[in-house]
Formats: C-alpha cells, structure tokens, sequence
C-alpha cells in the first residue's frame, strides 16, 4: 500500500516568497500593522489565499480581513471647521487606524445632511469593498437601506434602536447623567437644559438630564428645558437671548447644561453679554470637550467624549463581523465611557 504523502505545512516565508516581499511586509500585509500599497497587501493577501495560509490563520482570528472600506459622511462633516471638531477628531482617529492597518478609505459624502443608502450601496459593489462605516446619520432609511446588503455596515457616532446593524458611540446618556449629578453636588437645582433637534445621540443626553433628576429624587424640570435652532455657537447665543429676554431670572436656573460645547460657548456669549457672570451668577456646563472651551473666558467645564476613539472601534466591528461569518451574528451596540472635564465654567450656586 502506498505511503499517503503528508502535505507540506505553509508558512509566512512561503507567502513572503510566492509575493516577492520581505518577510516583515508580508507579517505587516497580514497583520494590518504598517501602512502599505495597496497593490502590496493585495498580492501578499492574493498569495496567502491561494497557498491555504489565509484560512489557516483566519481560524484563528489573527488575520486582518479588511482591505478597503466606504466611509460614508454628511455634508457638514466634510469640511474642517471650528464647527464639526468633533465630527474631524473622529475622522482624524478613524483615518489613523485605517493607515495603521493598511487599510484603503473609499470616501462617500453627500449632496445634503442626509446620506442616500442607495448611492452608498453601489459604490460598495463598485469598489468591491469589504465593509461600510456611515458618520454621523443614524435615520431609519438609511439604515434599512444599507442593512439589506451584503456588505458589513458600522454606524459610527449614532444608534440604531431596531439593533439592526453594529454602532459606535459615546457613553451620550450616562455621561450626560455625569455631568448633571456634579451640578447637584454643587447645590444646584435649577439646572436649565439647552439642546437642539439632533440624532438619536442628542436625545441620549437629555435622557441623562432626566435620569440626574430622577436618581436624586427630584422632578424633572421640564420648563427648563431650551432648544436652539441648531448646533452652531450662534443658535446657542440666540436662544438663550431670546430667553433672557422673556425670562430675566431664567425661571430660576443657576446654571445650564448644553447638549455640545458649541452651544455652551454661544451660550456663555449671551449671559456674559446680559451682565451674568459665569460661574459667579450661573454655571454653565457643556458636552464633547472641543479645544475652544478649553481657551474661553472662563475655560469651559465639559463632559469629554472619547471621539479620537471611536474610529478604532469601528474599525474592530467590521473586523468582528468578517471574521465570524456568522449571519446569526446579532447586531453590537458599543458604546465608550465619557468623563467630565472640570474647568472654571461652574461653580456651587450663588445665594440670592
């Protein structure tokens, strides 16, 4: 009986060698772990596949399987801008583990706020692309669109309450909750809440203004709660001028908790343009930790959101998802931990 022939065992030298590289770019192509051509970490990725290597090391879920993704994002994101410091800090982490990873960004923006799944969905089948990541638009369509393909899809900076597809963001509601639990512990009780129509995201923190109140045993004052026109520095100055003029005590408040930084810098604008001082007559807290706060007048007390963080894990998701080749998967909702930054904005109320 003839002897059966055991077949030889593949290595990383043999891939190195079948795609013409070194053994390190060939670890790295493998691995994700240094910035490489494209047209390098395809042919070592081609010479592992066919060799066997590829799914050998993909069993044990140490083979990095992300080539090229589609980056979808709003309009408003796009350009760099004082106003979308959060939106660019997760950009910028996002493009970072990207670089690390040898990873191709296939960027997507829209016409408008709004992102169009169709359009996403052919550019995917375009590229050929091995995952989806959407900035920044959480809306039903959207996801309904995008979730019926075959492509992996993260959304990055929003939710998903049908649970659907795998998201990314900050701790929005807890830290939220963090923010107005050290206003309490300051003596304040009459905290007003200044928003805007956001995402889902958005509303996470005024569900965090509620819960506050709700674990101190306090009822939640819901006519203090203020919502501006937008985001923007100026909506924020607007909105509390307009209340200040209708409301010159502003029905109590000794201090305001703002949905995003951007708000809490125009905010601060319009009381200190009223003749109240911060925090010596009313403390004001804000939400994301922009750079600007950290320079206003007085430095801005915030509650930081890990947004230089959020691109990684993104980034795992869709790593995740490949790897498990799993369609029984369910959908992760990641969300990570935010903190409060203390500066010189608040302060224990003034006695009146």
């Amino acid at each position: 009986m003839p002897e059966e022939r055991v077949k030889p065992k593949i290595g990383l030298k043999d891939v190195a060698k079948d795609a013409g590289v070194s053994l390190s770019t060939a670890s790295h192509a493998l691995n994700g772990t240094a910035p490489l051509t494209v047209e390098v970490r395809d042919r070592v990725i081609d010479s592992a596949q066919r060799l066997g290597y590829l799914e050998r090391r993909r069993t044990r879920a140490t083979i990095a399987t992300l080539r090229t993704i589609v980056l979808a994002i709003t309009s408003d994101a796009a350009p760099h801008s004082d106003l979308n410091l959060v939106s660019w800090t997760i950009l910028n982490g996002l493009r970072q583990e990207c670089e690390r990873r040898g990873i191709r960004i296939v960027p997507f923006v829209s016409a408008g706020n709004r992102i169009d799944g169709t359009d996403v969905r052919r550019l995917a089948q375009t590229e050929s692309v091995d995952g989806i990541i959407v900035l920044n638009d959480d809306h039903p369509d959207l996801i309904r669109t995008l979730s019926q393909g075959k492509v992996p899809l993260v959304i990055l900076n929003g939710e998903d309450p049908s649970m659907s597809v795998d998201t990314v963001t900050g701790e929005n509601r807890f830290g939220s909750c963090q923010g107005i639990e050290h206003l309490l512990s300051l003596g304040h009780r009459r905290i007003l809440h200044l928003t805007w129509k956001g995402r889902t995201t958005i509303r996470r923190r005024y569900d965090g203004y509620l819960d506050a109140h709700l674990a101190a045993g306090l009822q939640a004052p819901v006519e203090l709660v203020l919502e501006a026109a937008g985001y923007e520095p100026e909506k924020g100055e607007r909105a509390i001028a307009e209340f200040l003029k209708r409301e010159p005590d502003l029905r109590g408040a000794t201090a305001i908790f703002c949905a995003a930084d951007n708000l809490a810098l125009g905010c601060m604008k319009a009381l200190q343009a009223a003749g109240l001082r911060v925090p010596e007559d009313i403390s004001v807290l804000g939400f994301d930790n922009i750079m600007p706060g950290e320079f206003s007048t007085p430095p801005l007390s915030t509650v930081q959101m890990p947004s230089d963080r959020l691109g990684t894990a993104a980034v795992s998701l869709l790593e995740q998802k490949l790897l498990s080749n799993d369609p029984l998967r369910p959908a992760h909702r990641l969300e990570l931990g935010c903190k409060l930054v203390l500066r010189g904005s608040t302060a224990p109320p003034r006695q009146r």
